[in-house]
């Protein structure tokens, strides 16, 4: 195993308190991903998620690193072994998520310097991913939970980084992040179907309007 640099953690943790949004691309064909990525990173998003299972999705952050360097943060999703992370590691993510809690897979990502955002449900599963070096504990699906669970996850719990992320809309932004949450992560709702041929320019009205949002606008006008 190869250890690089473990700057991967200090960066996504830093990413995700000054942005405070992940914006998550995820398709059965990964025709469109460079441009999506593009339209991201010019509508101002910051910090993206590749998810693993789509194709091309290695090439594309490797490509999307030697396009924009350390302009932006880029990590790979659905990381759900060690052999994922160390593929990851190996196209120049920063960070891997998981869908779950695999202590193994956040020990890996720290080794190679990435961050790591796995997937939790429950309190104890938040506790115990921080504890086993994690950047955030992902909460997943968020939409099933809502933003009344942080409120009461953190008046125990106030230090505790969470990052809400499933079926999270623009008007959703802004609850979760005064709930307390680190950042949140978003997926079709801003992408739409712009990974499979849609239009491109929404794409960017969409990202530009989530963005506002996470900076604490309301992500209108």
């Amino acid at each position: 195993m190869t250890v690089r640099a473990a700057d991967g953690y200090s960066r996504l943790t830093t990413e995700l308190r000054i942005h405070r949004l992940v914006a998550i691309l995820r398709a059965d064909s990964g025709s469109g991903l460079r441009t999506a990525i593009d339209a991201l990173v010019d509508a101002g998003i910051r910090c993206l998620e590749v998810t693993l299972p789509t194709p091309g999705s290695l090439r594309a952050v490797a490509g999307a690193r030697t396009r924009y360097g350390d302009d932006i943060t880029i990590g790979v999703g659905t990381v759900l072994t060690i052999a994922d992370a160390n593929r990851a590691a190996d196209a120049g993510a920063q960070f891997v998520v998981s869908p779950n809690l695999q202590p193994q897979v956040i020990e890996t990502a720290r080794e190679l310097g990435l961050g790591a955002l796995p997937g939790v449900f429950t309190p104890t599963e938040a506790l115990d991913a921080m504890a086993a070096g994690a950047t955030a504990a992902k909460l997943f699906p968020a939409s099933a939970l809502g933003p009344s669970f942080a409120t009461a996850l953190h008046a125990p719990l106030p230090e505790l980084p969470l990052v809400p992320v499933g079926g999270i809309g623009l008007t959703d932004v802004q609850p979760w992040l005064r709930a307390g949450a680190l950042a949140v992560g978003v997926g079709s709702p801003l992408l739409g179907d712009a990974l499979d041929g849609g239009d491109v320019g929404a794409l960017r009205r969409r990202a530009a309007e989530f963005v506002a949002a996470a900076l604490g606008g309301d992500g209108h006008g």
